[in-house]
This record gives structure tokens, sequence and C-alpha cells, in this order.
């Protein structure tokens, strides 16, 4: 890929991407290698880029592709030393409206959510963020992961019916939604 056309992808979809780079590292700094070693892996490839086939997925599994082998190397890593993250940075989202109550409870359950969907093991959390947060398809989701649509279909399932089980064991029943 040139040059230029890698200043292209960052400039149309590169937000969407480091975002997705955040949600999968859940730091900013490692969010930051993560996302510029996807940029420069698609540079280093002699990979030609096809605008009318979703160039945007590419960059989306480029970076999955990239983390879960920088989750492996950490894995054999940490078989020798056992690493410890120091900073846990959280993505807090503000509300802002009359109700002041209704605003906390709203915060208060988003940021649960988000505590609930980073517990949730990987094979469930990406296509849950893939599908409600960067809006994929189910078969765009499933050519990025390497799976069927079908497993990805039962895995957004599965993921939600866990989220809704943890919701209703902190105490937020039908009432709150």
């Amino acid at each position: 890929m040139e040059a230029r056309e890698i200043e292209r992808c960052i400039d149309e979809f590169g937000a969407d991407v480091y975002r997705f780079c955040l949600k999968l590292c859940m730091n900013r700094e490692d969010a930051e290698d993560l996302y510029q070693q996807t940029f420069l892996k698609a540079l280093e490839c002699s990979f030609t880029l096809e605008w009318e086939k979703n160039p945007r997925a590419f960059f989306f599994a480029a970076a999955h592709n990239q983390w879960k082998s920088s989750r492996r190397k950490a894995a054999r890593r940490s078989g020798i030393v056992q690493c410890m993250n120091i900073e846990d940075e959280r993505e807090y989202t503000i509300c802002s409206g009359e109700d002041i109550e209704a605003d906390y409870f709203h915060r208060e359950m988003i940021s649960e959510i988000s505590r609930i969907i980073q517990e949730l093991p990987d094979k469930f959390r990406i296509p849950l963020i893939l599908f409600y947060l960067f809006e994929f398809k189910v078969e765009q989701i499933a050519k990025m992961t390497g799976k069927s649509p079908g497993t990805v279909k039962s895995r957004l399932f599965k993921g939600r019916k866990m989220i809704k089980k943890r919701l209703e064991e902190a105490g937020y029943g039908e009432e709150r939604f």
C-alpha cells in the first residue's frame, strides 16, 4: 500500500479504528501503539486496497489480528515474568438533561455495562463492540474474525444474555431500562 493511500484511510476512518483499538486494549498507551502498528503493517504489505469492498473493515480486521498477536506474545512472556498494568483509565460518558437523578442513573448504568463488557471473554466482547459500537453487519464481523455468520450471531446473543444477567444481579431490573 502506498503512503498516500494510507493517509486517505487515516483521514476517512482513522478515528473509528483508534476507538476500536481503545476498546480492545482498554488503555490509551496500548491503543495508540496498536493503532500505529495497524497502519504501519498496512504500509509494509504489498496489498492493494479495494475501495469498493469496505476498506474500513480491512483495517478493523488488521487491528484485531495485531491485537491477538500481541496478546499471544504477552501470554508467552508472562510465563517468564508477570506483568502488571499500574494505571486503569476508564471512559466516562457525560449526559445532559433536566433530570439530574435520571442522568446519574443513566451514567451509572452505562459505566456498569462498560465494566461488564470489558469483563466478558474476548469471543463475546469483540463481536459486541464491532456490532453495537461500530455498527458492522454480522457478515462483516464474520469475515474480520474468521468465524461463520452463525457463530457471530450466537456470540452476540449469548453476550447480550450475559450482560442482561449480570445487570440483573447488580440490581438493574426491568423498571430501570
